[in-house]
């Protein structure tokens, strides 16, 4: 009878212990849950509290910056984050909003704005269309005209005279392969000199972001090609 009491004292004391061991476990995993789920809300109040930040810096509109902070909380689900630069994914979210939104900021504004390289901002976009099944459209040389336009000072005439060269240099296939930025630069450039509201390469550069090189190999092409007169 005492062997008995003994076996089944000892059953109790195993059972004890091995449900203080699942309630220690319990305890532990839902500790666990709750820093990561802390670390995570703290991670993505960072990249809104970023995202908000370079918004102002590069004059968003509010759908283009919520699409933006979309697209970084979609590669967040999609673990596309872990081993990678924050930085870099949020620099390449606001990249492929604008696009998407037809939004246009160049790779050298969201370069000074995210000290992201405009490489890095290329590769990490690539990979988040790849991976989010996102298709990247095509910057024209269009959306870039007014903005351009606006920062240096030239009158609605001139804007629609560089539309119009734009348009013209599409239509005869001088613009494959070239750069959205360039070939608007060019297009103002030569359009401000037709309209007597000549502006310097320098200021022309300087306001689009493409070198002084860029801008005369381009103008000279685009002026050849459709036989205008600018010298």
């Amino acid at each position: 009878m005492l062997e008995e009491e003994k076996e089944e004292r000892a059953g109790e004391a195993r059972k004890r212990s091995e449900l203080d061991r699942e309630r220690l476990q319990r305890l532990s995993e839902r500790q666990r849950r709750k820093k990561l789920s802390r670390t995570i809300g703290k991670q993505r109040l960072r990249a809104q509290d970023e995202i908000e930040r370079l918004s102002a810096l590069l004059v968003i509109p509010e759908q283009t910056r919520e699409e933006s902070l979309a697209i970084y909380r979609e590669a967040w689900e999609h673990d596309l984050i872990h081993g990678r630069s924050i930085e870099k994914i949020l620099a390449a979210s606001i990249y492929m909003a604008c696009r998407k939104e037809n939004v246009p900021r160049t790779l050298d504004e969201i370069e000074n704005a995210t000290n992201v390289g405009r490489k890095d901002i290329i590769k990490t976009s690539k990979l988040l269309a790849s991976r989010l099944e996102m298709r990247l459209v095509p910057a024209h040389p269009r959306d870039y005209v007014r903005r351009f336009c606006a920062k240096l000072n030239l009158a609605q005439s001139v804007e629609q005279r560089a539309l119009r060269i734009i348009n013209e240099a599409v239509e005869k296939h001088i613009t494959s392969g070239r750069g959205p930025t360039g070939i608007a630069a060019s297009a103002i450039y030569i359009a401000a000199i037709l309209c007597g509201d000549r502006k310097t390469q320098k200021d022309v550069a300087e306001a689009t972001g493409v070198t002084e090189v860029t801008l005369r190999v381009r103008y000279k092409e685009l002026a050849r090609e459709l036989g205008l007169q600018v010298e």
